[in-house]
C-alpha cells in the first residue's frame, strides 16, 4: 500500500471534509519549487568553485555578517553538481507532493521555505565555510513526518511512515559526519524546525493543534533563530 493510501486510510472517518479533497490536488508548490531550483542550475553557474558559489548566493558567514541576510533564502535554490541536484530534486519530489497533499499548498509552502530559512541560520552560526542546496529544507519536511508520528501516534501506518524516516534521518546524519564538505549543522537546523513548524502553522482545520503545543514550538523556534542569529552575528 503506498504512503498516500495510507493516508488516506487513516482520514476515511472525514472522506469528504478539506484534507480528503487535497489528497487530489495538483502539488504545484512542490512542481513550482522544484521548477526552479533546475532553471537556477541549468541558467546559472555551474561550478565547485567556492568564490563563485558565494557570489551567486551561497551561505556564507563574512557576508551575511556584513548584512547580506538574503543569503539565508538563496542557498535552498543553488546546487553545486549534478548529482547534488539529483538527489535533492528526487527527494524534495518524493517527500513533498505527499506532504503538500496533506498540509494543502500554503502551509507546505511555509514549512519548506522556513525550514530552509532556519537550516540557514544554524549553518550561519556554526559554518565557517560556504554551504548551498535544499538539504535544509529538505530535512524539514523529513523533521514533518516525525511531527505527523507523534500526533497521530496511535495509528500503525503514520507511526510506521514515521519510523521509516527517523531511519532515514539517522542513515543521513551518519552519511554527513563522514563526508567533511557537508553542512551538518545546517541539516539539523533544519529538521528541528521542519518538526516544531507544523504545530505553529497547524494541519487542516479538522485536526486541531493544541494551543500549548502550538506557543511552545513557536518559543523554541524563536529562541533557537535568536541564538543562532547572535552567535553567527558574533563569531570570528
Amino acid at each position: 500500500m503506498s504512503l498516500i493510501n495510507k493516508l488516506k486510510q487513516l482520514f476515511t472517518q472525514i472522506s469528504n471534509n478539506r484534507l480528503y479533497r487535497k489528497i487530489d490536488d495538483v502539488p504545484f508548490m512542490t512542481e513550482g519549487i522544484l521548477a526552479i531550483i533546475i532553471f537556477v542550475y541549468v541558467f546559472g553557474i555551474v561550478t565547485n568553485s567556492t568564490d563563485a558559489i558565494i557570489n551567486y548566493g551561497a551561505m556564507y558567514r563574512p557576508l551575511v555578517q556584513f548584512g547580506q541576510w538574503w543569503r539565508f533564502i538563496t542557498p535552498i535554490f543553488i546546487h553545486l553538481s549534478f548529482l547534488h541536484i539529483l538527489m535533492n530534486g528526487i527527494s524534495l519530489y518524493y517527500v513533498g507532493i505527499q506532504l503538500e497533499k496533506i498540509f494543502g499548498h500554503i502551509r507546505f509552502l511555509l514549512i519548506f521555505m522556513l525550514s530552509g530559512i532556519f537550516g540557514n541560520i544554524a549553518g550561519f552560526a556554526f559554518s565557517n565555510g560556504a554551504s548551498a542546496g535544499a538539504s535544509t529544507a529538505i530535512f524539514g519536511l523529513f523533521g514533518v513526518f516525525l511531527m505527523l508520528g507523534e500526533t497521530f501516534h496511535d495509528n500503525m501506518y503514520v507511526r510506521r511512515m514515521s519510523q521509516s524516516f527517523l531511519l532515514l534521518i539517522v542513515l543521513n546524519i551518519g552519511f554527513d559526519l563522514m563526508s567533511p564538505d557537508i553542512d551538518i549543522i545546517g541539516h539539523i537546523g533544519g529538521l528541528i524546525a521542519g518538526f516544531l513548524l507544523p504545530y505553529v502553522v497547524g494541519l487542516p482545520s479538522e485536526f486541531k493543534i493544541p494551543m500549548v503545543k502550538k506557543i511552545l514550538a513557536l518559543i523554541v523556534l524563536l529562541v533557537f533563530a535568536y541564538f543562532c542569529l547572535k552567535t553567527g552575528y558574533f563569531a570570528n
